[in-house]
């Protein structure tokens, strides 16, 4: 079998570690690093961290990872809380393992079955996912294909296709007179969370959703598929969370409380604030294209067809679908992981950094080559620790449960330790940490320098850093990793929407917060086949990417725990922030809202921007004491969100960035503002520019406190 690889790993394996050696950083005497008065020590100390995250050992870190199905709640999933706790305390960090008691769905049964206009049964599935020579697709804890979030119900009802998903989509079909009440919808992967696609049918009165991986997105059209090449087999299926998560994140019956094991049923809500109420299953496109070919109706628009040899078309007639929807709703015990290490210095300052750990099955790239990457970096931070080094921060690893279900593990430990967070100085994300060679990061703005600047000191396994590679190859990352940014001159570092971890932390708790990952063709996304198999035959076969990435989420951790001045950067903020308003104000006066008044917002925007340029230069020179600083650069953040949070969904407290409520996973820019705007509503358009001007006021206002 032949299989495609990046051109660095033709490379002899004795050659690249040496490259990679040689591409340490040696002692540079006086090199300069924005933060730091002097940074030599440092330089020292982030040269043997370097040296230690091991390829190799990554490589056999990720297949015990990956031995088993690990489901959120599960046995298995347990035994990899208790594999990462140990090497957390082999690495000398102050571990626990920390349950929470959650509402979660598991299937009991799931059914799908399709039938022509004149009753022939067309195809009964889910179909099993199969092919010749995978390794790890009949192990009997593999979990049929079900949605996590989805309603329970046996319906049958005539088809109609919604290409998407999106709401420009489902206007269409209301511009076209088609109906969808009681009406099953048929749509594919892509372009939004697959949660607002189920969010926006309910909302048009469907009584359900199919969800199936058309080949075009991530299948035969893309090129060959697993196991000859890395896209979507035709029985392949893509599983996933279709909660509510734009309204908010974590288990559905305790939002913004912490749902603790000994938490009282009082402090409980109904457990349907953030998900829907019908029926959605995934499905492959093996499965789909039944269905898709014998639909009646109008010709697709042309952006509407897809990749199945067939015209498409919109519905309803032709197909009628049954479908069965039997979940099993409990309350689950899922287990983080944190390790600690504390710091000498500044003990209330935490440095956070995680990943998650669950898989819908086995998860080699999402999550488990981020969970190995963790692992490489903290078995640095303990070779640090042996040496007799301390941070002057507390550094904090997290290895997160129950994300895929909704982002819970690590929601339910921000809700707990919220107090605790508003010292925090950064979180650190990274989940699809390796689906190939190509870097990229998001980051609020005042922490994207800083990114780039990590990447500089960060070989690759090309033998130049990461940073060159990433500049010349201007790689995108996953859709919902990046979104419309404005580009400051250099590489592109992307806004944080949802989707992963960083969430609560940013947006719900305002602590500054990046993420990292590397991609390249991947199209066995939350399937069986994301397994050690497709990894090693795809994704990084020699595991030398696990190494990068180690080196990257670790050297995050260590620059920012021992940082004299903190490192952001609030002028490139407001910067982005003005370009935000900008835009907003054109889209007002497209949508001819009258009457709104963008000046005090505009002004707030120069107040942030005056302010980051006054600090900025405080932060070249620092004061022998800089811990005043620190604080004002730190809390200038939380000044950015408000205690209301956005309207209709209060738990987002961010005003500068928030997953779309018709997006899920992209950001949307000054949420409150841009919503609506969206919905031609001028007084709420009126009043979310006062509360974002109040926001960046009081954030200037923070920085210049340090005067």
């Amino acid at each position: 079998m032949t299989v495609r690889k990046p051109l660095a790993l033709f490379l002899s394996v004795a050659l690249i570690p040496l490259l990679v050696r040689a591409a340490l950083p040696s002692p540079p005497g006086q090199q300069m690093v924005f933060g730091y008065g002097d940074f030599s020590r440092q330089a020292k100390i982030e040269e043997k961290f370097l040296s230690v995250p091991d390829a190799k050992l990554a490589g056999e870190a990720l297949k015990t990872l990956t031995a088993e199905p690990h489901l959120a709640s599960t046995p298995q999933d347990r035994r990899t809380a208790e594999f990462v706790a140990q090497k957390f305390r082999a690495a000398g960090l102050d571990t626990e393992i920390v349950p929470y008691r959650v509402l979660m769905n598991q299937p009991k049964a799931v059914k799908v079955e399709a039938y022509n206009a004149n009753g022939q049964l067309l195809m009964s599935g889910p179909a099993r996912e199969h092919v010749d020579g995978d390794p790890y697709e009949d192990n009997p804890n593999v979990v049929m294909p079900f949605n996590g979030s989805s309603g329970s119900g046996d319906i049958t009802g005539e088809v109609v296709y919604a290409n998407y998903g999106r709401l420009e989509d489902f206007d269409h079909l209301a511009q076209q007179h088609i109906d969808l009440h009681g009406r099953i919808v048929i749509v594919r992967y892509g372009s939004n969370f697959r949660g607002v696609k189920v969010y926006l049918a309910e909302q048009r009165g469907a009584a359900g959703v199919l969800i199936y991986s058309d080949p075009q997105d991530d299948g035969y059209y893309k090129g060959d598929v697993y196991p000859e090449g890395p896209w979507r087999p035709s029985s392949g299926v893509q599983r996933g969370s279709v909660q509510y998560l734009f309204k908010y994140p974590g288990d559905p019956e305790t939002p913004g409380v912490a749902s603790t094991p000994d938490l009282p049923d009082s402090r409980r809500v109904p457990g349907e604030g953030n998900q829907p109420h019908i029926i959605s299953i995934p499905i492959s496109f093996h499965d789909a294209a039944p269905i898709l070919e014998n639909l009646k109706g109008q010709s697709v628009p042309q952006g509407w067809q897809g990749a199945l040899p067939f015209r498409y078309h919109e519905g309803p007639g032709g197909v009628k679908v049954h479908l069965v929807s039997e979940q099993d709703y409990q309350r689950r015990t899922i287990w983080d992981v944190i390790g600690k290490v504390k710091g000498t210095d500044y003990p209330d300052e935490w440095v956070v950094a995680g990943n998650h750990r669950d898989a819908w099955v086995y998860g080699a790239v999402d999550p488990n080559s981020g969970t190995v990457a963790m692992l490489e970096a903290v078995r640095g931070i303990g070779a640090l620790l042996k040496d007799g080094w301390r941070p002057k921060r507390t550094m904090v690893f997290c290895s997160w449960d129950a994300e895929e279900q909704g982002l819970i593990g690590s929601t339910e430990w921000v809700e707990q330790h919220g107090k605790e967070l508003e010292k925090a100085v950064i979180y650190i994300n990274t989940d699809v940490a390796v689906a190939g060679p190509d870097f990229s990061a998001s980051a609020v703005p005042s922490l994207k320098q800083f990114v780039r600047d990590v990447t500089k000191s960060v070989p690759s396994p090309s033998g130049v850093s990461v940073y060159d590679v990433w500049r010349t190859a201007r790689s995108e990352a996953l859709e919902h990793r990046l979104s419309n940014a404005p580009s400051d001159g250099d590489v592109r570092v992307g806004d944080l929407g949802s989707g992963s971890d960083f969430t609560p932390f940013l947006q719900h708790a305002g602590v500054p917060s990046t993420d990292i990952g590397s991609t390249g063709p991947y199209g066995v996304y939350h399937s069986v086949f994301d397994n050690y198999a497709w990894y090693t035959m795809n994704a990084d076969p020699r595991f030398f990417y696990l190494q990068e990435m180690a080196r990257v989420f670790g050297l995050e951790a260590l620059r920012i725990a021992d940082t004299d001045v903190l490192p952001y950067d609030y002028s490139n903020y407001a910067r982005e922030i003005s370009s935000y308003i900008e835009s907003a104000h054109k889209k007002a006066n497209e949508y001819k809202l009258g009457g709104i008044d963008f000046t005090p917002a505009e002004q707030a925007a120069s107040h942030l921007a005056s302010a980051g340029q006054r600090i900025r230069g405080v932060q070249m020179v620092p004061p022998a004491n800089p811990a005043k600083l620190n604080a004002a650069l730190r809390d200038a953040e939380t000044a950015l969100t408000t205690p209301a949070g956005l309207p209709n969904r209060p738990w987002y407290k961010h005003t500068i960035y928030a997953p779309g409520e018709y997006t899920g996973y992209a950001a949307v820019v000054i949420p409150g503002v841009n919503e609506a705007i969206e919905a031609k509503d001028a007084n709420r358009t009126r009043q979310q520019l006062d509360v974002l001007a109040d926001a960046l006021n009081r954030a200037a206002q923070t920085l210049n406190n340090t005067q």
